[in-house]
């Protein structure tokens, strides 16, 4: 098998091994082949139940890991496992962090500037008005809206940020060839097209109820802020309000009229110690996420690390041969054209012909003393 990561989907179609025992695994076996091929005593010593030993035997003898890798590149979905470089930092982070996520669209780097807009699916037209202000100001300020795609409030803000030529995330509690509600299949497309979909369910996963509530701390994780729109006292939002505190989020919640059932949970939120949401900007102050584009240019324009430093430094507005910058940094040339490559993917450098490459004259002007990275 010429793909590693089939193993990792493998243990992700196995009723009852999670974050918790496929981390057992690894700590045990080292590598998920090892740990998938694994005689039962072996699997026990790991840790895992009589139960789940079983569920992991009849799998491996009935399913083709081929097939099932065949079956998501046809479908067009990504696999992302947690030791890859592109799965997303802040939910790496968090507690139990998912070891497969599959996506469906492309995740950016720009999502790492994201807040979450979640809430009850009896939206009101007072909810509707503010999930539309707070997602749609999000998506104009360049920060990724991230919600639930459910009915009611989830819908509107991830439609607010479309509508606004921004990015959004929908977080499912099934599998991402199982949109659920159905009546959201067209939102998801237009989510897929111009953000992305994530589940940490394989695909054929059903969206039974019981998925929702874990879900619901992805949507946080992936997070810098929840923002809570209208919550009813047993509102799913609240449990992923409670998620957001448990992972250090900030945590805002839209106050509404006291006789208003879709507001009595947002208003208990805030009795309990989270932010009233006064204004749509609030967040963006609160988070200093006013300056986000800046923010994103200098990380795309700065050097990213100290290989990318050195290259910077050597090279001016006069042609130089890669190698001669080799030759002055002393670095692997096989180093030096992986970098260089990237730089100029970045806008950073130039090639302007014969392996020569310059930097941009913009860049070089406004870099200084204070830009570069220590060796």
């Amino acid at each position: 098998m010429s793909e590693p990561r089939q193993y990792w989907v493998a243990f992700s179609l196995v009723k009852g091994i999670g974050a918790v025992r496929f981390q057992a695994l690894l700590d045990y076996f080292g590598d998920p082949q090892i740990a998938w091929n694994a005689p039962s005593e072996a699997l026990r010593q790991a840790g895992l139940s009589d139960k789940v030993i079983e569920n992991v035997v009849n799998l491996r003898s009935s399913i083709d890991l081929d097939l099932v890798w065949k079956n998501l590149e046809n479908e067009g979905i990504s696999v992302l496992i947690q030791t890859d470089d592109n799965y997303p930092r802040r939910l790496k982070e968090i507690d139990q962090s998912p070891p497969v996520i599959y996506t469906l669209g492309e995740l950016k780097s720009e999502d790492e500037w994201a807040v979450a807009v979640v809430g009850t699916r009896r939206i009101t037209a007072y909810g509707r008005q503010i999930a539309e202000d707070v997602a749609g100001t999000l998506a104009r300020n360049g920060i990724t809206v991230v919600s639930g795609l459910a009915r009611g409030v989830d819908s509107i803000a991830h439609q607010a940020a479309l509508q606004n030529s921004g990015r959004t995330i929908a977080v499912l509690g099934s599998g991402l060839d199982r949109i659920y509600p159905p009546e959201n299949k067209g939102l998801a497309e237009q989510i897929a097209n111009q953000g992305v979909l994530i589940s940490d369910y394989p695909p054929g996963t059903p969206p039974e109820a019981s998925n929702f509530p874990p879900r619901n701390r992805l949507i946080s994780g992936l997070s810098l802020a929840v923002v809570i729109v209208e919550a009813g006292q047993t509102s799913g939002a609240l449990i992923t309000a409670a998620f957001a505190a448990d992972q250090g989020r900030e945590v805002f919640a839209v106050p509404g009229n006291i006789n208003s059932p879709g507001s009595k949970g947002t208003n208990r939120l805030i009795l309990d110690g989270a932010q009233p949401l006064l204004h749509p900007d609030q967040v963006l102050e609160e988070l200093e996420l006013t300056m986000v584009a800046e923010q994103r240019t200098a990380r795309v324009i700065l050097p990213a690390d100290a290989v990318e430093a050195q290259l910077f430094d050597v090279l001016g507005q006069e042609p130089l041969h890669i190698d001669e910058i080799r030759s002055r940094t002393d670095l692997p040339i096989e180093k030096v054209i992986a970098t260089l490559a990237l730089m100029e993917l970045k806008g950073m450098v130039r090639q302007v012909g014969g392996m020569q490459y310059v930097v941009l004259r913009e860049l070089r002007e406004g870099y200084g003393e204070d830009d570069k990275i220590a060796s």
